[in-house]
């Protein structure tokens, strides 16, 4: 990690400092610029190759659909990989493709079935990347410049949202869509650069990696146990179920109810990207004063404004200030979300927690824009807009019950408070499952208090892991209570030692303060037995 950075808080910019984050920054712009020529090249062009609406829809249908089917994958393969070589190796995959569509387009052989089989292998590369991409910046910045290097990610795609579909439609009125896709391929070596120049320290571990299977079965006990995650998912679900009603249909409003230009429209994505880097820039000191939930809420309620008055206007004039208030807003949820969703996890299963968080963005934002179209369809533009305003504020509710969380970076650290079994060297390392119980000697008045605290303990060993537990009471000796969990081979024990940060250090003491004095808290390790 770069050490260059003192008190970056205080600046929006001061993430690039970082020479390795300045660098994977501005390639990552660069790339998504040629991102954003490559979808307006490739629906372009199957407009030439065939006269369906439908095949023209399949094209995007083509380049989203591997991010539903491999976003969970990604994540596991990110967190068990060497992140640098894994991205190198989806970069030089994703700019073969690249490659292959210019000359194809170029020669004149390409034909409807390979646009779209093309199309959905640069899926798979964009599916493959974006966990990895996500976990990189903790790496490579300071904790205190996070929030910054996040809205800086956040405003990096924006820009590239506002110049790769203007500057793709120049390139394809000069020259075709061949061109759209060659530039797509020079793209992703300038990432490929960036990542060549970091020199990224492998992490020390003597456990060998996690195979892919378990690795996914690891990360979905997580999600499923890990409530400040689950905060940032439901946050996610309630923003972005209504506001995807803004972006999804704002050109029906510039071509159908106002009769506008493709320059119309172009304007005011570009009004959008200036919201947006206005937005960055304050970022971190709105945060740094009001705290990441309070900013959500009321950039939530201010995207809530900017739906209603795209309900109601018509008037050029008034739409320009709109979108500059949508960017602003758009930024501050996105960032505050992908911000809260990195530093809520520790570093073991961050890709991973990223790809649910990617799956669950990506999910909302397509059921609200289809759902918002077809209440265009039926009814009016008007009751879209008005009813994705009216849903994103009652999503607000949900901050009663999942505020986003606050982390500590300490609290994340591992504890490495438990200390290792005595065994058999001999013992085969893929033996299980293991069944692990902790004997407690617990007064009787105490025992209220201790069950509501193993509460805690419950979810903390099933997200680090475990697969079963349980609490049980002695029949005959009341005060004994024995906890048991199960985990599903011995090395995956060994990773559970390693998994416990400081935070759940202190859960555990706060279930053993209610031990009884001068009574040790007896742990046993019972293995299946041998198969063979």
């Amino acid at each position: 990690m770069d050490k260059t950075l003192n008190n970056a808080s205080a600046s929006a910019w001061a993430p690039l400092r970082s020479t390795v984050f300045r660098w994977l920054w501005l390639a990552s712009i660069a790339s998504n610029i040629g991102t954003w020529m490559h979808e307006v090249g490739a629906g372009w062009l199957m407009t030439s190759l065939s006269a369906s609406p439908l095949a023209v829809a399949m094209v995007q249908v083509a380049g989203a659909l591997p991010i539903f089917m491999l976003a969970l994958p990604a994540g596991a393969l990110a967190d068990i990989v060497d992140k640098r070589r894994y991205l190198l190796a989806v970069q030089l995959w994703m700019a073969a493709i690249a490659l292959a569509l210019a000359l194809l387009t170029l020669g004149g052989q390409m034909n409807v079935t390979l646009l779209l089989l093309l199309t959905f292998g640069m899926g798979i590369g964009t599916a493959l990347m974006m966990p990895a991409w996500s976990a990189l910046a903790p790496e490579v910045v300071e904790r205190d410049a996070l929030p910054a290097a996040v809205a800086l990610s956040s405003l990096g795609v924006n820009v590239a949202r506002a110049i790769g579909p203007a500057l793709a439609g120049i390139l394809v009125s000069l020259s075709g869509p061949w061109l759209t896709f060659a530039l797509n391929a020079v793209s992703f070596f300038a990432v490929i650069g960036a990542l060549l120049l970091w020199k990224r320290a492998p992490s020390e571990t003597v456990l060998p990696a996690e195979r892919l299977f378990g690795a996914i079965r690891a990360g979905a006990r997580y999600a499923r146990s890990a409530r400040p995650l689950q905060a940032v998912l439901v946050r996610t679900v309630a923003f972005f179920l209504g506001a995807s009603a803004g972006m999804a249909l704002l050109p029906v409003l510039v071509r159908r109810e106002m009769g506008g230009t493709a320059l119309d429209y172009g304007i005011l994505l570009g009004c959008v990207g200036l919201g947006a880097i206005g937005g960055a820039m304050l970022l971190p000191r709105l945060r740094a004063r009001f705290g990441g939930d309070a900013l959500v809420l009321a950039a939530s309620l201010a995207y809530a404004a900017v739906l209603f008055g795209l309900a109601w206007l018509r008037e050029f004039a008034w739409l320009a200030p709109l979108m500059l208030l949508s960017g602003a807003a758009w930024i501050a949820v996105l960032s505050s979300l992908q911000l809260a969703a990195q530093t809520s996890v520790p570093a073991w299963v961050r890709a991973r927690a990223l790809s649910v968080y990617i799956l669950v963005f990506f999910g909302a934002s397509a059921i609200g824009g289809i759902a918002w179209g077809a209440l265009t369809s039926h009814f009016s533009l008007a009751w879209a807009f008005a009813g994705g305003g009216a849903l994103l504020v009652l999503g607000l509710l949900t901050r009663l019950w999942f505020r986003l969380p606050a982390t500590q970076v300490d609290d994340l650290a591992p504890s490495l408070h438990w200390p290792t079994p005595i065994l058999d060297e001999a013992l085969d390392r893929e033996r299980g499952p293991v069944l692990v119980t902790v004997e407690y000697r617990i007064a009787a008045e105490d025992a209220a208090a201790f069950r509501l605290a193993m509460h805690d303990v419950r979810r903390m060993r099933r997200r680090n892991g475990a697969f079963s537990w349980a609490l049980l009471q002695d029949s005959e000796d009341p005060s004994l209570w024995q906890e048991l969990f199960f985990d599903e081979s011995w090395l995956e024990h060994l990773r559970h030692h390693g998994r416990v940060t400081r935070a759940e250090q202190r859960i555990e003491a706060a279930a053993r303060r209610y031990q009884q004095p001068g009574e040790p808290v007896r742990i046993r390790h019972l293995l299946a037995a041998p198969r063979h």
